[in-house]
């Protein structure tokens, strides 16, 4: 490394963001830049470590000791070049991944991990900025056709690799417009959309071809695909939420995240949403302590909720893991997001028993503590309460993708309602139907964005082998 005693010298720093107050009052990202000067400083903190866990750490196997370098030597165009040979998409990865490899930094055993995230989210949008990002358009056509179902990150991944090696890619969306769960899951304070959009021009240009409103199972003929092309991709997302069965539930105001979180998106994106859900003069109740959650609790405060409270059914993690028994590996402790800074009263180990209401709408939740024995949910006697709530926000995560997508295409599902199919071996990411293969959360249930992305490069390789006989393409 260029700085031996870097990781000495200079301590982590901290990416600031525009003060809570000021943020909540749009829909624009917040998170502030590293100026050059400053990301050199934590290229510099990179060890020599001889054995880089990060790279492991991180789903995509980045090269991060390599582009960390680079920007420490200030040769950017050489560290979008690294970075771009195991990541397709690092303007998304840099700004929703909860970031394993920082996890994974050997730094990380006794002393603040390198800024992994805060350097790559600064390679991606100089890169952009100086017009480094162009398309890979292929020298020659193969003549092979190949349909993917979903435009997603896995969905994404797999286009581009198969696009650049010369393959004719339509990519299959149901909504209006292309990203699939990027594009209306995560909040545009997280990631605005434009980010998607200047990587379907650069895709669209190395030859691929978007299809929206193609809901697959409707008003596209599952068969008719498999039958015109030479290989499908599912790599739909996992839109299968998990309900909470209690009474009350059919009460009008207590709803799933994801009929709450895209709608703001639309309207961010200029559309007319009738009767959306909104949270402004509303007290708030998110149940559930996830990702899904927290973007619950961020949209509502800028609604201008009257309040936000989170659950969640687990006991509060550990402020600091143990490091000496979990590194490696992504560690279970207490997290709080940039919309929990926002405002939200939390707690845990809180179960739902019921909600009542008047005129059939939600009005109170009730609830009481839980403890855990042997691993079994038990209630604290004498700990029943009851809390006001106007809405209700499911967001306990997913089943899996929907059934119906896999069931029209007569693939066999693992015991999680997954597509099965295998990541190794040379029938990686087939499904039991011959010409479909299977990749991201279609095939692994509700993961990471990295992951997606990771399973999509893989899966476009073995969708090559499988067309040409050998591949060119990297796993």
């Amino acid at each position: 490394m260029g700085k031996v005693r870097g990781f000495l010298d200079f301590p982590r720093q901290i990416v600031q963001n525009i003060p809570a107050e000021e943020r909540v009052k749009n829909y624009k990202e917040f998170v502030l830049h590293l100026s050059d000067e400053e990301a050199k400083v934590q290229g510099a903190r990179c060890m020599d470590c001889g054995i880089p866990f990060c790279n492991n750490g991180c789903p995509v196997n980045n090269i991060i000791p390599d582009w960390n370098d680079l920007v420490f030597q200030q040769n950017w165009k050489a560290a979008i070049d690294v970075l771009h040979s195991t990541n397709n998409f690092p303007e998304f990865t840099s700004r929703i991944c909860p970031a394993p490899c920082e996890a994974a930094c050997t730094l990380n055993i006794n002393s603040d991990p390198v800024g992994i995230k805060s350097i790559e989210h600064a390679i991606i949008d100089k890169a952009w900025k100086n017009n480094w990002v162009v398309p890979q358009i292929p020298e020659n056509k193969t003549g092979k056709k190949i349909a993917i179902v979903g435009s997603g990150p896995a969905g994404l991944a797999a286009a581009q690799q198969l696009a650049r090696v010369g393959h004719n890619v339509d990519v299959y969306e149901k909504n209006d417009r292309i990203g699939g769960l990027l594009r209306y899951g995560i909040p545009d304070f997280k990631m605005e959309k434009f980010h998607i959009d200047l990587r379907v021009n650069q895709m669209q240009a190395e030859g691929v071809t978007f299809k929206v409103n193609q809901n697959v199972g409707k008003n596209v003929d599952p068969e008719q695909l498999v039958d015109s092309y030479d290989a499908v991709i599912l790599s739909g997302g996992a839109e299968w939420p998990r309900d909470l069965p209690v009474p009350g539930r059919e009460l009008e105001g207590v709803h799933f995240a994801m009929d709450f979180l895209p709608s703001q998106n639309k309207v961010v994106a200029g559309d007319k949403v009738i009767n959306q859900i909104k949270a402004t003069g509303k007290h708030v109740v998110v149940i559930g302590g996830g990702d899904t959650g927290s973007d619950c609790v961020g949209t509502s405060n800028r609604h201008g909720a009257a309040s936000v409270t989170q659950f969640e059914l687990m006991p509060q993690p550990p402020e600091q893991e143990n490091k000496s028994m979990v590194w490696p590996y992504w560690p279970l402790k207490m997290r709080t997001s940039s919309s929990h800074e926002e405002g939200c009263e939390r707690d845990w180990s809180i179960a739902t028993k019921s909600f009542e209401g008047e005129n059939g709408k939600v009005k109170q939740l009730i609830g009481t503590k839980v403890e855990w024995r042997d691993g079994k949910m038990q209630e604290v006697c004498n700990t029943e309460f009851k809390l006001k709530a106007d809405l209700v926000l499911l967001a306990m995560g997913f089943m899996g993708p929907k059934q119906t997508i896999l069931e029209k295409f007569l693939v066999e599902k693992d015991q999680r309602g997954n597509a099965k199919a295998l990541t190794e071996g040379e029938k990686a990411y087939f499904t039991s139907r011959p010409k479909v293969f299977a990749a991201g959360d279609m095939r692994r249930g509700q993961s990471l964005v990295v992951w997606a992305i990771r399973e999509g490069r893989q899966c476009a390789r073995s969708v090559d082998e499988y067309l040409m006989g050998t591949s060119v393409l990297p796993r």
